[in-house]
């Protein structure tokens, strides 16, 4: 069944970078969040997320994205850390939507 919903920005962006991360596809991974909400079971086991070496699920099922120790974003503060995503993010929208900065 096709449903519109109007969801605040950052949680779509959450919402698809897990997907990207899990290889999936946002429809999928919206589905089997949907289904843990209501405490239903998953359909198959198939859709667990693949993971590399640097980047792992974490126990909430988030990207945790492994530094090396001597890494920039391990002398960062979470403010910093968060403005440099936010940064990064809107650059890429920028990026997609053929805009200039």
């Amino acid at each position: 069944m096709k449903t519109t919903l109007n969801l605040p920005d950052e949680l779509i962006r959450q919402v698809k970078l897990r997907a990207v991360v899990q290889g999936r596809t946002v429809k999928d991974l919206v589905a089997e969040l949907l289904r843990q909400g209501l405490g239903m079971d998953s359909p198959n086991e198939a859709n667990k997320c693949p993971t590399s070496e640097k980047v792992k699920i974490g126990k909430k099922g988030l990207p945790v994205i492994q530094c090396t120790p001597n890494s920039p974003a391990t002398r960062m503060s979470v403010p910093e850390l968060l403005a440099l995503e936010h940064a990064t993010q809107t650059n890429e929208d920028f990026q997609r939507a053929g805009l200039a900065l």
